[in-house]
């Protein structure tokens, strides 16, 4: 464990000492926009430093995505960076969230793992390697509006009700995305409570768009509410409301 602890600090330093990044996630945020930016690029630049090799970052276009897959996302992209009057580029209202099968390949987690099944742990979501057999997704977030998107297309390997996407999967996209979006806010979450009410059933293949929205924050809670609905949105497929509350960042690196 040691060793391990070791290897997640080494990580840390290439953007700067653990302390200060448990200082920065802890403290409260004057500015939400701000303080979401700040987070997305720390994220960004600090992830792909602690794999062991250069991780697949799977939130880039594959060859299973469909064609309302790609163009949603070529729609949010479009807006990460947007060029001035003089043509110059910069940052756009959006931003596009990498997404990797491990976040961290040394925490300690649960009852201190061992290293053979830290090595084998893989994130729910994207432990499935063959292109579009199950969560396909993109998340983009625009911090000043305080919202964030999934495009999700499911795979056939998500089956429910026959021809349609399992209700616990759908579950696990709102968690994702709703979770997603309270760090960026908020910092280190938990998830406390997520109600789910399913209007319509998704079927197998589609693609649908999951928005979440701030509701409001109370000390260390979160309160989030988000929607799934058709890729053009005429159709609601369901809503929920979800609370997240905030934990220190050691809680989750060390098991504190």
């Amino acid at each position: 464990m040691a060793r391990g602890l070791g290897r997640i600090c080494k990580g840390f330093q290439r953007l700067g000492s653990l302390s200060s990044i448990q200082t920065q996630l802890r403290q409260p945020s004057t500015s939400v926009s701000v303080r979401g930016t700040t987070l997305i690029r720390t994220m960004v630049q600090a992830l792909p430093t602690l794999f062991s090799s250069k991780p697949r970052d799977f939130s880039l276009p594959n060859s299973s995505w469909g064609s309302e897959m790609m163009q949603l996302y070529e729609h949010y992209n479009s807006q990460c960076e947007v060029e001035t009057e003089g043509g110059e580029k910069q940052e756009g209202p959006w931003r596009r969230l990498p997404s990797y099968n491990r976040l961290l390949k040394y925490a300690t987690g649960g009852v201190h793992l061992s290293k053979i099944i830290q090595s084998k742990a893989r994130l729910f979501t994207r432990n499935i390697r063959d292109p579009g057999a199950a969560f396909e997704y993109v998340l983009f977030v625009n911090s000043e509006e305080q919202k964030c998107v999934c495009v999700f297309q499911a795979g056939h390997l998500l089956e429910g009700p026959p021809g349609h996407v399992h209700g616990g999967a759908i579950a696990t996209m709102i968690d994702t995305v709703t979770g997603t979006h309270a760090t960026i806010l908020s910092g280190p979450v938990m998830t406390a409570n997520l109600n789910i009410n399913y209007r319509s059933p998704i079927p197998l293949g589609s693609t649908v768009l999951l928005e979440s929205s701030l509701d409001k924050k109370e000390g260390r809670k979160t309160f989030i509410s988000c929607k799934v609905t058709s890729s053009d949105g005429s159709k609601l497929h369901t809503e929920t409301t979800a609370l997240f509350l905030s934990i220190n960042f050691s809680h989750l690196l060390l098991g504190e």
